[in-house]
């Protein structure tokens, strides 16, 4: 048995590592896809001689060939070295780590709304299902789930900026609780959405769990129905949530842009959207890497928790 977690530990690690060095290669060679040149954003439309041409471009390694510069990067990233940044004119590390605490700050709100939020519609609606209160959580559910980002977002400024004052429109604050209090908007906007999906597969999975046989058989030997809830049902439900959860991620660090844009927010995601369009690649290439590998950790660290949380999924028997 040990052996047999080894193995697949191993085998989930490996494909991560293999998914993760395939996506470096995408990121880094699709900058050739991409109209436009490095050379002439760096040299702002001026027209020097070749001689300082060729040397603005041995500087940043863009004589290379594409092969070459591929390994130089790689090699530097696995240093934490991702290049210098052709707008800030900085290391691109330096940039990234000024506006990631932000963008933190605002995925682990939004997580932590998205889960405590989202569990609690979804077990609600499952314990009351077939009565007025499931029928009114799917609706509001359903209207969530049809709500963009950056419709949520002018939504609450309006109502808790403008019209209550409860909390600031613009900016991350100055410290950690000043930043907590500016990023409940944009958490909450960012998180609506999502809070809907984790409902809805909280409230399937759940009723699914109702209808199976232990779950009668725990209630005929009469196990209270808190129990039942709790150990029997909400337990077994774990794993399906666990995955849309782990993909999730991915919506939530792609959205924070449209947020982050929303509300004056100097995170990943803004600086991301004018890198793109000042055709900063070291920064863009960086910066979809790391979204990219969390991504992957997170699914596979899902992916090696599912067992755990469900030891069905071990014995091969998660779809009975």
């Amino acid at each position: 048995m040990l052996l047999a977690n080894l193995k697949m530990i191993a085998m989930k690690l490996f494909s991560f590592v293999f998914t993760v060095f395939i996506s470096s290669v995408i990121v880094f060679f699709s900058r050739w896809l991409v109209p436009g040149d490095p050379i002439s954003f760096l040299l702002r439309g001026r027209s020097p001689n070749p001689e300082a041409i060729a040397e603005v471009t041995a500087i940043y390694g863009l004589d290379q060939p594409p092969v070459q510069q591929y390994i130089n990067w790689i090699t530097g990233v696995l240093h934490g070295d991702f290049g210098r940044s052709l707008q800030y004119r900085q290391d691109v590390s330096d940039v990234i780590l000024d506006r990631l605490p932000v963008t933190l700050g605002l995925v682990v709100m939004a997580g932590l709304m998205i889960a405590v939020l989202g569990l609690a519609a979804g077990i609600c609606a499952a314990l009351f299902r077939g009565s007025w209160i499931d029928r009114s959580i799917i609706a509001t559910m359903s209207a969530l789930a049809a709500i963009p980002s950056f419709v949520g977002a002018i939504v609450l400024i309006a109502i808790f900026s403008i019209q209550l004052g409860m909390f600031p429109s613009f900016g991350s604050g100055e410290g950690f609780w000043d930043m907590v209090y500016h990023l409940v908007l944009p958490s909450l906007a960012l998180a609506l959405s999502f809070i809907a999906v984790v409902g809805r597969v909280t409230r399937s999975a759940m009723m699914e769990q109702f209808s199976r046989e232990h779950v009668e058989v725990a209630r005929s030997r009469g196990v209270t129905e808190k129990a039942v809830v709790f150990r029997h049902v909400l337990r077994n439900s774990l794993g399906p949530i666990m995955t849309v959860s782990g993909l999730l991620v991915a919506g939530l660090l792609v959205s924070s842009a449209i947020v982050e844009q929303a509300f004056g927010l100097a995170g990943l995601g803004s600086l991301l959207v004018s890198s793109v369009d000042r055709l900063d690649f070291p920064v863009v290439q960086a910066i979809v890497l790391i979204v990219v590998t969390a991504f992957v950790a997170i699914n596979t660290l899902v992916d090696l928790l599912g067992p755990v949380v469900d030891p069905r999924l071990k014995a091969g028997k998660g779809a009975r």
